[in-house]
């Protein structure tokens, strides 16, 4: 008997199901993947095209070009989720599954907050960010506000990042540069105090203004100002914001105060033979990649064992490991691990230049497991 598997997003959380589940040939399971975007691109990749380091052609993974055979990829928009049936709706019609996995990560609406669109830019799209490198490369220097606008937030530490970057591409064109970092934290990156001590550190050394626990919750753009939680105000030249994140429409019938909520251990959703990971969940874990991948690892072990007849004690752990760019091909790995009812603890390494090394060889490794192919995205500008 064939089960049929329907995993819902290709990011990190359902290209990992997707491959874990296929990785042993036989005809006992169907999968079908489905999403509407083009291909994948990396968090990171993101900021690396936003600061002229690549084209957007160098980070973006088509997924047609997937080479996995036991994976049905399946290119739509994804309309409606029936929990209750395994039932989905799309563009290209239904699909009913056996066991659904919901990996679609949480939609960005930067039109929730007033004036961003018209007088700022958000960056954590991969449109918006595409759109920020052109903004960026265009800017003569000036004051820049780099600012969350809504909690949760995916990736905490990219606002960081992102003002450190901001200041290394401006100082290094001779530009004026004056940049500030709006964060609704009480310090960069909570769980671990080595790293925010660090990312402090750095920008004590550069001069870039840290404004923690206070949100952006409008933007005047006839005035250039942004508004802020605590109702100051913060004069920009250039704005460069973190959107509104939403669990996606398709599943607002899954969701508890926002988010779908999950066996912290197992990631079983409330409905039987439906699990979710990832940003579109409440797990308790930051909403970021690496945290949605083992999540999705757990789930993958679940459903081969009940496919196959094994054991599927796979258990979440709450670890993930996530990079930080500090500029100068300077770089930091943040090993956290979130415990349900426990404090979460994090540890540093680095930064070094070492680790810039490992942060490319940590993208090229699940390229190469995800989409079977070998990936060394050249610098924007060099020979390809």
């Amino acid at each position: 008997m064939t089960t049929r598997v329907v995993v819902l997003g290709a990011g990190f959380g359902g290209l990992e199901v997707a491959t874990a589940v296929t990785s042993e040939p036989g005809d006992d399971v169907e999968l079908t993947l489905i999403d509407q975007a083009e291909g994948f691109v990396f968090g990171f990749s993101k900021l690396d095209v936003m600061f002229g380091r690549h084209e957007p052609g160098q980070v973006l993974h088509p997924y047609a070009g997937m080479v996995n055979p036991g994976v049905r990829f399946v290119s739509a928009e994804i309309t409606a989720v029936d929990p209750e049936s395994k039932r989905v709706e799309t563009s290209a019609g239904p699909f009913e599954a056996d066991i659904l996995v919901v990996a679609l990560g949480a939609d960005l609406d930067p039109q929730a907050t007033p004036g961003l669109v018209e007088g700022g830019h958000e960056f954590y799209t991969v449109a918006g960010a595409f759109a920020a490198a052109d903004a960026l490369r265009d800017f003569g220097g000036g004051k820049v506000v780099v600012a969350v606008t809504s909690t949760p937030f995916k990736c905490p530490p990219a606002p960081s990042e992102t003002a450190l970057l901001t200041y290394e591409y401006l100082t290094s064109r001779g530009l004026p540069c004056d940049v500030t970092l709006v964060m609704p934290l009480g310090t960069p990156i909570p769980p671990s105090p080595d790293a925010s001590a660090a990312v402090l550190a750095a920008f004590a050394e550069r001069g870039i203004t840290w404004v923690p626990e206070r949100l952006v919750r409008a933007l005047d753009p006839a005035r250039k100002v942004a508004l802020l939680s605590d109702d100051t105000e913060l004069p920009y030249d250039l704005f460069l914001g973190v959107p509104v994140h939403r669990a996606p429409q398709a599943v607002a019938g899954m969701t508890v105060d926002g988010w779908i909520p999950v066996d912290p251990l197992t990631l079983e959703t409330a409905y039987p033979g439906v699990y979710a990971v990832g940003d579109v969940t409440s797990v308790g874990t930051p909403k970021a990649g690496v945290f949605a991948e083992g999540q999705a690892a757990v789930v993958a072990e679940r459903i081969i064992g009940s496919v196959r007849g094994g054991a599927a004690a796979g258990q979440y752990d709450g670890r993930g490991v996530c990079y930080l760019e500090f500029g100068g091909d300077q770089v930091a790995k943040v090993d956290v691990r979130f415990v349900a009812g426990q404090r979460p603890v994090g540890s540093l390494i680095g930064p070094s230049t070492d680790l810039a090394a490992d942060k490319t060889a940590f993208g090229a490794d699940r390229i190469r497991r995800w989409f079977g192919r070998e990936w060394a995205p050249l610098s924007a500008g060099a020979d390809s």
